[in-house]
């Protein structure tokens, strides 16, 4: 990946950690382009908003600040460091889940 595809794919990438509906954005502004760069974090981000939602529903159901409050700093974390690699122009993956993030949304932005 050379820096030109980096820097036309990192507005996209940055758009993609921002909200549910930024992933959506992102993956249509990468859809005609196919940057790979952009394609990284989107599906990133995508892993990470489905987790987070999928783990919010069983959670809320504990009915508990404290568990409430861990996932909201654990994924707060999370998309801080996806969000700061976009920034940097690196494709770190997410810890630990970024690596199935990349493999079970392999399709994506292909």
């Amino acid at each position: 990946m050379d820096q030109t595809s980096i820097d036309s794919g990192k507005p996209a990438a940055i758009i993609s950690y921002l909200t549910i509906f930024g992933v959506l954005i992102a993956y249509f502004m990468n859809n005609e382009k196919k940057n790979v760069f952009a394609a990284f974090h989107i599906r990133q981000a995508l892993g990470l908003w489905l987790t987070f939602f999928a783990l919010g529903l069983v959670i809320s159901n504990f009915d508990s600040w404290m568990a409430s409050g861990s996932l909201y700093l654990a994924f707060g974390v999370l998309f801080m460091y996806g969000f700061f690699t976009a920034v940097a122009g690196k494709t770190n993956e997410v810890p630990l889940v970024g690596k199935f993030y990349q493999n079970i949304f392999s399709g994506l932005g292909q």
